[in-house]
């Protein structure tokens, strides 16, 4: 390049004798300049082929980057949708964080409660236990109580049997004396019946009868069995062919047939509280100079006298039973059910309370018209407090 830029910047400043006398140098100039012109030409050749290869190639290289550039755009939207999709995971794991954060704040605070329903639960079983074991104690002491009470109600009714045949013979031989009636203390006939009284010259026996055990069960199968040993008597001169066996009232509740017709002779099965109403009813045959002389009809009003009799102090025994019941029962929970300071305090009420029965007196009558001026003051006032009483036997039975 110097040697044809060298030439060129000669031909420029050639002058005419230069032309003249110096064209030779000039002519060497020339080739000089002309190879390298070839040389030159060479190069451009050379360079524009490389250029040429440098274009295809910067083609390529332009296509490549292209196709660079859509996978980048594809990689800068897979990235913006993984940057979008870790925000949301983040969110999320932000929220699960604080899910976790609050449910071990829970559960800190669960074990918390936990310990002290625990500790509250030890204490309820505790107590329940101490409760269990007083009501244990409760019931043991209620059931000793119940055997006592039992025990001393078996005692009682057993001392009641034992001094049965005693107090039934005392109250007939009372009944005998208030209403002048013959007590037959030595029978003229074979045999010794416990009671034997004398009306219209006849010989009426009143055995008294007891269970000789606690189990009552067997206690009817005894009666049954007596009815027919009392056939002894009934075969003797001028004894009445109705016997009376007395029981104690405790136990007639046991005793399901009352009246035993064993063909020649009656058996009637009684309680000690029937005997002066029975005692009286037989008394009035003394009204007929001969037993043979009194009507059917006389017979049969009498008998259903003695049945009236028999049924009210049965129904009497059996309501007084019934309330004699209810009235302990009562009394058990009155005891088990009130406040301690309650129950004490009725308590002291009871001991302050006390009841007066009229008394009996042995020279002194209960006069029928007395009985019947109290009972109608008694009707009187219930009616003013609306309290319905039954005026008769068919009343009691509607009532029933």
């Amino acid at each position: 390049m110097e040697k044809l830029t060298l030439f060129f910047n000669k031909i420029k400043e050639l002058t005419f004798w230069q032309r003249l006398f110096a064209w030779s140098k000039i002519k060497a100039s020339s080739y000089d300049a002309f190879e390298e012109y070839r040389n030159l030409e060479k190069t451009v050749s050379s360079q524009k082929t490389s250029i040429d290869e440098l274009r295809n190639d910067l083609t390529k290289i332009n296509t490549r980057n292209e196709s660079l550039a859509e996978k980048n755009q594809e990689l800068e939207k897979q990235i913006i949708k993984k940057e979008s999709q870790t925000e949301i995971q983040t969110n999320k794991i932000n929220e699960l964080n604080e899910t976790i954060s609050e449910l071990n704040t829970r559960i800190s605070k669960f074990e918390s409660t936990q310990e002290e329903r625990a500790a509250e639960y030890e204490k309820k079983i505790a107590q329940l236990n101490q409760v269990k074991e007083n009501l244990e104690k409760e019931r043991t002491r209620l059931s000793d109580e119940r055997v006592k009470e039992k025990e001393e109600h078996f005692e009682n009714m057993k001392r009641q049997w034992s001094e049965h045949e005693t107090s039934v013979e005392q109250t007939i031989k009372m009944i005998c004396q208030n209403n002048l009636i013959n007590y037959v203390d030595k029978v003229p006939f074979r045999g010794t019946p416990d009671n034997t009284i004398e009306i219209a010259d006849e010989y009426i026996i009143f055995d008294a009868k007891s269970p000789s055990n606690d189990d009552l069960t067997s206690f009817p199968r005894y009666i049954k069995a007596q009815t027919d040993n009392v056939k002894k008597y009934v075969k003797q001169d001028r004894v009445k062919k109705d016997i009376f066996l007395v029981i104690p009232t405790n136990t007639i509740d046991y005793i399901s047939q009352v009246i035993y017709n064993m063909g020649d002779y009656n058996v009637y099965v009684i309680t000690k509280d029937s005997l002066e109403p029975i005692i009286l009813s037989l008394k009035k045959i003394e009204d007929y100079e001969f037993a043979e002389q009194l009507s059917p009809e006389d017979r049969d009003n009498i008998c259903r006298i003695i049945g009236r009799f028999a049924h009210t102090t049965k129904r009497k025994i059996q309501i007084d039973q019934f309330f004699a019941s209810q009235f302990i029962e009562l009394l058990v929970k009155c005891k088990n059910d009130l406040p301690d300071e309650l129950l004490q305090q009725v308590v002291e009420f009871e001991k302050a309370e006390k009841l007066n029965p009229p008394t009996e007196k042995r020279a002194k009558q209960i006069l029928t018209k007395e009985l019947e001026e109290k009972n109608a003051s008694i009707n009187t006032e219930a009616g003013i407090r609306q309290i319905k009483i039954p005026q008769s036997f068919d009343d009691v039975k509607k009532l029933d």
